[in-house]
């Protein structure tokens, strides 16, 4: 998610952006990451978690757009995955909450429908 106005989020994401943001290790993987680029096996050793959990969060993060990956080669010729915040900035109001669940009543909406196409 690159930075933006709160009124140009979806329901859906917010929804992911809320759900993304809900975890306490996911908050201190961001933590970590603040104002840097740090490799999954490092971010695993800073914040304590194994590699395959680091990743699933990162994904989640991804996903959500608080986070970015990008390789490069290290000295030795590895392919390196680096990890950092992208920047965001949400302000949280009842007004972003009511215009977020407008759109999820639609998407909600369009998919009822599609399902009931489905089974006809």
């Amino acid at each position: 998610m690159t930075e933006q106005a709160d009124t140009e989020l979806s329901g859906e994401q917010l929804v992911r952006v809320l759900s993304a943001l809900s975890s306490p290790q996911r908050i201190r993987i961001l933590a970590t990451l603040a104002g840097r680029s740090v490799h999954v096996s490092q971010l695993a050793r800073e914040v304590g978690l194994s590699r395959p959990l680091v990743h699933m969060h990162l994904r989640r993060l991804e996903t959500a757009g608080l986070v970015s990956g990008r390789l490069e080669l290290s000295d030795d010729g590895k392919a390196l995955k680096l990890y950092e915040v992208t920047p965001f900035a949400i302000h949280l109001t009842p007004d972003l909450v009511v215009e977020a669940a407008r759109t999820l009543g639609d998407e909600a909406e369009l998919q009822t429908s599609s399902e009931k196409e489905e089974k006809r």
